[in-house]
This record gives C-alpha cells, sequence and structure tokens, in this order.
C-alpha cells in the first residue's frame, strides 16, 4: 500500500532530488491541505528536512499536522529525548536515521519504532545523507531487527527523480527483513504498478515527488493492490461512520476510488446505475475521511462523515436498521443535531442557553457519581455525567471524532504523570495518594 510522504522545509510542504537542498524541486506550500488529502490512504510520513540537515526545525507544523492526520514523523530524531516527545505528542510511529543505533532504540518501545535506512548507491549513509558510513543495507538489517518494528529503506540517488525501483533488490530486502516486521520503499516509485507489485511482496511505497507532480493519481494508488474475484470486477465496499459503526454495503470500482479521493466525498459503483455520488439527489451526502483495504485486497472499508437523514434510503441512519445508531454516538449526534434547533422549553434548549446551568450539573453529576455505591448507582450517575460532558462538549463546536482522536493520542503517551489528584478534592482523611498514573 501506499505511505504519502510530506516533507518540511520552513513549514513548507517541499521535494527534493537526490536529497539536496539546492535541488529543490517542488514547493507545494501549506501542507495541511495536502495531509487531509493523503490521510484518506491511512497513515502519512512527514519528514523535518530542516531538522534533518540542522537548519532548525518544524515542530509547530508537525504538530498543526497531527491533528488531522496519522503521521509517522522522522527527520532530525537523534535522541532518546525527542523521540519520546513525539511518542507523547500522539506519533504512532517514529522514524530514526543516524540515531538508529542499539543503544538508543533499547531505550524506546519497539512497535512504535521505525530504522530509516538510507543509501546511496547501497551505501548507508547518515547526517541528512551526508556522511557515508561504508555499511550496506543488509548490515544495518541484521544489527537493528531485535530493537525496530519495521524499516524504511530510501535508494537516495532514486529520490526525487522518478526513475522507478529495482524489484528484483527490494525482493531481497524484505526477505532479509523478514515477515514480522515492516518494510516501506522509498525513492524513485513512480507508478501504480509499482505500488501493486510491491504490496504484493508485503512492502509498502512511501511516495513524494510523484504525488506532488500529478504523475500518480492518489486514488488510483490506493485502489492499485485491489484484486476482485467478482465477474463484474466489482470490489465489496463496507460504509461506517466516525465511530465505526456500519451504514451499509456497497460496491466500488477502480474508477469510484479515484473519484472518490479526488473530490474527497463518499462515492461508489452502482452495479445498474453506474458512477453513484451518494446524496446527489438526496442530499444525504458524505465527506470521506479514510479509506481501509481489507487484507486478502479484495473489498474496502470508506469511513465517512454523513449527512442527512442517513445512509439508507428509506431513509434511515443505517441500511441495517434503527438498531444501529445507539449508544454515546447515538447519543451525541442528538445532542449535536439540536443545538441550534432544540425544541423551544424543552430541557435540552434551557441547557445549552440558560447561563451556568450546564457546568453546575456537570459538577452535581460528578459528585453523585464519586459517592454512588451499588452497581445500579454507579451506571446510572455514570451515564449522567457522560451526559452533560458530552452536551459541553457540542455546545462548544467539539465533535466526537476530536474527543475519540483526543483518547487516541493519550493511549500513545509513553511516559505520563503520575495522575495525583489536587488537594481540593482530597477528602480529609485520605492518607495517600494513588500510584498508577491518569491517562
Amino acid at each position: 500500500m501506499i505511505i504519502p510522504s510530506i516533507d518540511l522545509i520552513k513549514g513548507h510542504a517541499v521535494q527534493l532530488v537526490g536529497g539536496k537542498v539546492e535541488a529543490l524541486k517542488v514547493d507545494a506550500g501549506d501542507p495541511i491541505p495536502i495531509a487531509k488529502k493523503f490521510r484518506l490512504a491511512g497513515e502519512i510520513a512527514v519528514v523535518d528536512l530542516d531538522a534533518a540537515l540542522g537548519h532548525g526545525d518544524n515542530t509547530e507544523t508537525i504538530q498543526e499536522l497531527m491533528k488531522v492526520a496519522r503521521c509517522r514523523v522522522g527527520g532530525g530524531i537523534r535522541s532518546v529525548e525527542t523521540a519520546l516527545k513525539w511518542l507523547n505528542l500522539g506519533a504512532p510511529k517514529i522514524v530514526l536515521g543516524t540515531a538508529a543505533t542499539p543503544e538508543i532504540l533499547s531505550q524506546l518501545p519497539r512497535e512504535r519504532v521505525i530504522a530509516a535506512l538510507d543509501a546511496v548507491n547501497g551505501q548507508v549513509v547518515v547526517n541528512g545523507w551526508t556522511t557515508k558510513t561504508g555499511r550496506n543495507f543488509f548490515e544495518c538489517i541484521e544489527e537493528l531487527k531485535p530493537y525496530v518494528a519495521g524499516f524504511l529503506i530510501t535508494f537516495v540517488e532514486r529520490e526525487g527523480r522518478m526513475g522507478g525501483v529495482d524489484l528484483d533488490l527490494c525482493a531481497k530486502l524484505k526477505e532479509a527483513v523478514g515477515t514480522e516486521l515492516e518494510l516501506t520503499i522509498a525513492g524513485g516509485v513512480t507508478t501504480v504498478l509499482e505500488i501493486a507489485a510491491l504490496d504484493k511482496l508485503n512492502i509498502h511505497a512511501q511516495v513524494g515527488m510523484a504525488l506532488y507532480t500529478n504523475h500518480m493519481d492518489l486514488g488510483e494508488a490506493i485502489a492499485a493492490p485491489l484484486v476482485s474475484d467478482r465477474d463484474d470486477g466489482l470490489f465489496p465496499t463496507v460504509v461506517v461512520n466516525e465511530s465505526r459503526v456500519v451504514l451499509g454495503l456497497v460496491y466500488s470500482s477502480a474508477e469510484s476510488v479515484k473519484e472518490a479521493v479526488n473530490t474527497q466525498r463518499g462515492v461508489y459503483q452502482s452495479r445498474k446505475r453506474g458512477l453513484w455520488r451518494k446524496g446527489e439527489s438526496s442530499g444525504a451526502g458524505q465527506d470521506l475521511l479514510a479509506i481501509h483495504l481489507d487484507c486478502d485486497r479484495d473489498a474496502l472499508c470508506f469511513v465517512v462523515k454523513q449527512h442527512g437523514a442517513g445512509f439508507c434510503h428509506i431513509p434511515e441512519f443505517s441500511c441495517f436498521g434503527k438498531e444501529m445508531n445507539t449508544g454515546i454516538a447515538a447519543l451525541f449526534n442528538t445532542l449535536e443535531s439540536r443545538l441550534n434547533n432544540a425544541p423551544p422549553g424543552s430541557y435540552t434548549a434551557k441547557l445549552f442557553n440558560e447561563p451556568g446551568l450546564l457546568e453546575a450539573k456537570i459538577r452535581e453529576e460528578a459528585d453523585e457519581l464519586v459517592n454512588a455505591k451499588t452497581k445500579q448507582e454507579v451506571i446510572g450517575e455514570t451515564a449522567d455525567v457522560i451526559y452533560f460532558a458530552l452536551a459541553k462538549a457540542a455546545k462548544s463546536g467539539v465533535s466526537l471524532q476530536e474527543l475519540g482522536a483526543e483518547l487516541d493520542k493519550r493511549s500513545l503517551k509513553v511516559t505520563r504523570r503520575p495522575g495525583l489528584a489536587k488537594p481540593q478534592y482530597l477528602n480529609s482523611d485520605d492518607t495517600q495518594q494513588p500510584s498508577s498514573s491518569a491517562q
């Protein structure tokens, strides 16, 4: 599969030829809209070239990118402290090159670390591709395998030149890396056929230049590994919302995936009517958030934000019935929909419009939860706290997707605060603070 790449210099998305700043080929400007499109493919790679070359850093820009996409962060990470900083900020993976040594890697969580091996004509180089090490790929792979979750191998002499990849060498590198570790190839990947060929070898393709110069279409690249087992050549597509609740089952084609990615909307392939842009006639359109390929590469999952009455033509929230719209997600959708349209005189309207009421209820229900004793009391009071907390979020313009992203980010922290309670919240007879850490 494809991993789109964003290289950064002075806050701009750029593409260099051969890793040389003086060979700047593309300055694409603001990377945020680029990341919003690239994220449809899954994780994106963000490389801080300034940090890698010792010319400053792009920390603030990367933090903004991490708010809109899952970013594996690399470039200039040369200490345990810097590595932990990015892990704690929520990077699902970090990429270390110069600092990819057993001494440093052994101090980091293996499952979150990728070793970058950059090479010129087979010789590994470090310090922003400026220093030759005299070692080859295979020596470094063997040394670092016990410490990482995978490798990013860049053919520097091919980087930015769109000359294609050496598939035979890639196959040998995958054999050296093994089946349990991830391998990503960068430098020279130019066509979707190469992405499909690499995917068959269980190798990811990190792509920059071909996307920025429109030599490669992102939608075609995402669809490249797909192989249909149907007579009509279509791919079953499960459609889910931001909470991963199933909305329906439809079909896609390579053409519809391309159109969906280019418009960032829900577009599918009707078996009877051809290309189907969801909501074109009903108004119940979709914003496309992500596309996932299944393990056999013969089916898709579209993650969307659904607008209008719902996904089903009946119309209903889901083609599988009202029962799919339950729990916290259903509650939040209701609160969000009533924010500006609550029936006059209703409790929801009062809650949203009466100054101080919502905040007072949050304090009240939290206190009642603390004092709950029985299981049923805890269930009821927890539900109350969740209701009023979600009302506060909806009133403040916070989406359920943003809340989920924040929880996911916190789960990725490596170092944590001790989670001690503030003195004013402790009872007078409390003599000991808990030792466990808060999320």
